[in-house]
């Protein structure tokens, strides 16, 4: 399904200052059906990922396959749901308007965009304010109106970049809980969070990164009993400080 083989990325900086690598000859895959947390701290290589997986960006050196293709393949986007971090979209516009230009993108057609519209809203409580234009919605209506977007195509593949951004605590259960299900049906997800209890919750392995290499790839109760802690989050801090030379 997703296959990083010794990817690099560096990015250069301004003349006469060293350049950032932002990942180091990094490899890893994830299987159909699987769910893979990327956890990591700030600058460890996790947004850098996704960003290569959408084809915002390319690799230096190395190569990656999504579905045996290319990023950026154009059958590509019928089969993938992506969820950024902070969407910028036009606040004049409804998530209805956006539904409809995200389903006609992916090919949906136009009834089974219809259909998919009304279930998705009222699964995430938007219906009665399909209408209203996004200006209006709460940070967390927002990015509920994210994830319908995300799902609008049915998509084999979920691209998630910190998806409970701005959820207050019923928001993040309920996409929790829409995360569970989507696990239940088959779906591959991929997504990063800085919430480790959802992470170590919902997923299937983590793929723990430090600067833009692997620290870890696995379980989470394996990467807590490698580090004899009682959780993955005591076992993330544990793992990243004797990677600094802190322990």
């Amino acid at each position: 399904m997703i296959i990083f083989q010794d990817v690099s990325k560096i990015y250069a900086k301004e003349i006469g200052a060293p350049a950032h690598t932002a990942l180091a000859n990094l490899s890893f895959t994830v299987e159909k059906g699987e769910t893979l947390g990327l956890i990591g701290v700030n600058g460890a290589g996790k947004s850098t990922s996704i960003r290569l997986l959408m084809d915002f960006i390319r690799p230096d050196t190395g190569s990656i396959q999504l579905f045996d293709a290319f990023p950026g393949t154009p059958h590509l986007r019928q089969k993938i749901g992506y969820l950024p971090e902070v969407a910028n979209f036009p606040a004049n516009l409804t998530v209805l308007d956006l539904l409809r230009f995200a389903g006609v993108t992916c090919d949906v057609p136009k009834e089974l965009l219809k259909q998919r519209s009304q279930e998705l809203l009222t699964l995430l409580d938007l219906w009665e304010v399909r209408r209203r234009p996004l200006r209006t919605y709460s940070k967390g209506m927002q990015q509920r109106a994210n994830f319908a977007i995300a799902l609008i195509n049915d998509p084999e593949l979920l691209i998630l970049d910190e998806p409970m951004s701005g959820l207050d605590p019923m928001g993040r259960k309920k996409i929790i809980d829409l995360i569970g299900q989507l696990k239940e049906v088959g779906k591959t997800i991929l997504f990063c969070s800085h919430i480790l209890e959802d992470v170590d919750r919902l997923v299937d392995n983590v793929l723990l990164l430090h600067k833009g290499k692997e620290l870890f790839h696995g379980a989470p109760g394996e990467l807590a009993a490698a580090e004899s802690t009682a959780s993955m989050a005591e076992a993330f801090v544990s793992r990243v400080k004797k990677e600094e030379g802190h322990v």
